[in-house]
């Protein structure tokens, strides 16, 4: 707890520092089509984020019992060097999506180096699937790394947003941490920083926004849990097919979505459009602040299937799994996201439903 009321208050000083740095060094967004705001905002807000994380780090990990797997921390700081100094770049001077993706993997890589290595895979009704070569856990761990980071980037689109998701998400993980029959204090410890870093920023960017986070805070926030993630389910060893996903539903849903959705309209994937859970919740009338509560409750809620995965039976398992995924699709097709006219359930529970009271 010590550690979480540092890292808030680092967040909180450090933050305003950001925002007059960012300006005077021309890191600075400028309102454009896709924009959601409507005045200059600097950036930069994610290194505020990084530095409370790191320095409370160093202030309050003396007093934790280690373990060999500890050293994956200094792994997530090392690496997390790179991810946050690449999102700052990014945020002056633009940089292309190549150079942006190397700097992801090598951050990945040098958590992989630190030992972070997903070696097991649990699949519900099934044994463990261990996996023994590291010519393919290695390349899964920096898959996911990099797919997790590139996530949390991805909704960074509103006032408050990837900050509260990310909290949310640091917190799962956390509950999970603890109720585990031998819980890593390291994890614990670093979901407690992680949230209080992010929500001593938070309260510079709810809305409505004085500085926003850029691909600096984005990038260690995505960064930093899929890290947390691997770290927290089954001692930093072992990774469910179905929890991780879930901690970090959200993201990963919203990206998988853009990714078809772009697809299907003959679009590249790297190409940004306005089709984002975010986007089509407030093209519905709903203002900024609800929008992002409302992801704020969706968020818990996959939290909350995560961690009663941990905790009950195959079969609950596999009836929260069906209601998520088909509650994913209903809701993707109501608010559009895949695009007005595709909603083939929609239309197909339509056409059912007509055809019943026709006869």
């Amino acid at each position: 707890m010590i550690g979480f009321a540092a890292s808030m208050m680092l967040s909180v000083l450090l933050t305003p520092l950001m925002s007059k740095f960012a300006r005077k060094i021309g890191a600075v967004s400028i309102p454009n089509h896709r924009s959601v705001h409507t005045k200059p905002m600097p950036l930069l807000g994610g290194l505020a984020i990084f530095l409370a994380f790191v320095l409370s780090y160093f202030i309050v990990s003396p007093g934790i019992v280690y373990n060999d797997k500890d050293n994956v921390a200094i792994g997530l700081i090392l690496g997390g060097i790179v991810i946050a100094l690449t999102g700052a770049l990014d945020d002056k001077f633009d940089l292309s999506p190549k150079l942006k993706l190397l700097g992801q993997i090598i951050a990945a890589g040098i958590a992989v180096s630190f030992g972070l290595e997903i070696d097991v895979v649990n699949i519900p009704f099934s044994s463990s699937l261990p996996i023994n070569e590291a010519w393919i856990s290695i390349p899964l761990t920096v898959l996911w790394i990099v797919g997790v980071t590139n996530a949390i980037n991805l909704i960074d689109g509103l006032d408050g947003l990837s900050a509260g998701v990310s909290s949310i998400s640091a917190a799962t993980i956390l509950v999970v941490a603890v109720l585990m029959p031998y819980s890593n204090p390291m994890v614990i410890l670093l979901c407690l920083l992680l949230i209080g870093s992010s929500l001593g920023f938070l309260v510079f960017n709810f809305h409505p926004a004085k500085i926003f986070m850029g691909d600096s805070g984005a990038l260690f926030l995505g960064y930093a849990l899929s890290i947390l993630s691997i770290m927290g389910y089954k001692q930093a060893t072992i990774v469910s097919f179905l929890v991780p996903i879930l901690i970090l539903g959200v993201p990963i849903s919203d990206t998988m979505l853009a990714i078809v959705r772009r697809k299907l309209n003959n679009k590249p994937i790297t190409v940004a459009d306005k089709g984002h859970l975010h986007h089509c919740l407030m093209n519905l009338g709903f203002g900024m602040r609800k929008t992002v509560l409302i992801i704020y409750g969706i968020a818990a809620a996959f939290g909350l299937c995560a961690i009663l995965m941990t905790q009950k039976q195959n079969w609950v398992t596999v009836i929260l799994v069906v209601i998520i995924l088909c509650g994913l699709e209903l809701g993707a097709e109501f608010i559009g996201i895949m695009g007005k006219k595709k909603k083939p359930v929609i239309h197909f529970l339509q056409r059912t439903f007509a055809v019943g009271k026709s006869k």
